[in-house]
């Protein structure tokens, strides 16, 4: 008798294979005109790009009312920008995703909280291939199991798992070190999986 044995489950793509929720086209007629500064072109620009950009600024800052004034500094600073916008080879998206990162850390550090952080705990390594946390039941749960993280280790948790950023990118985003992106990405995914688990047994 044959047993049956199911697949091995498959491993999650390196975070640069993963697609990035930025990766949106944006045909080269529309740049044009938003360069020339036509309005109607620079409000279609906004509303492809509105949901990533709050997203990624909910998920950093933690609020929505931060999220909301990250959106709106971010898209000033494109349309303010825009002109400078080459291309060469690289997507209009990985430009304004580069900005809205940016803003989104700016935020904290004018806050002052982004010193926030996970303690190293002693005998914990860090683990560079920790996989990605657990699909939440909703957004509203994910949001608040993150919210309760501190915010680098919120940032880190989400350029690396949902944008695909490299440890000596985010080291770089942040003003850190590498080894900082990676004890934070093990030791936040560890404390997300639980938080989230707690979640569930709250709403079971």
């Amino acid at each position: 008798m044959l047993i049956e044995t199911a697949p091995a489950p498959s491993r999650p793509a390196p975070p640069h294979e993963r697609p990035s929720s930025f990766a949106i086209d944006v045909p080269e007629a529309l740049l044009v005109r938003a360069r020339a500064g036509e309005r109607a072109a620079f409000e279609q620009v906004y509303r492809r790009f509105e949901r990533p950009v709050f997203t990624l600024a909910l998920r950093i800052c933690g609020e929505r009312e931060a999220a909301s004034d990250v959106l709106q500094d971010t898209m000033l600073k494109v349309i303010a920008r825009i002109g400078d916008f080459r291309g060469n080879g690289s997507p209009f998206w990985g430009w304004l995703r580069q900005i809205a990162v940016n803003e989104a850390l700016m935020h904290l550090r004018r806050g002052r909280r982004q010193a926030g952080e996970l303690p190293v705990d002693g005998h914990e390594p860090a683990d560079d291939s920790a996989p990605p946390p657990p699909a939440a039941a909703d957004t509203a749960q994910l949001q608040r199991a993150l919210a309760q993280l501190p915010a680098a280790t919120r940032g880190v948790l989400w350029l690396y798992h949902a944008e695909g950023y490299t440890h000596e990118e985010i080291a770089a985003l942040m003003q850190r070190t590498p080894s900082f992106s990676k004890s934070q990405l093990a030791r936040g995914t560890r404390r997300l999986r639980a938080l989230l688990q707690i979640e569930e047994n709250d709403h079971a």
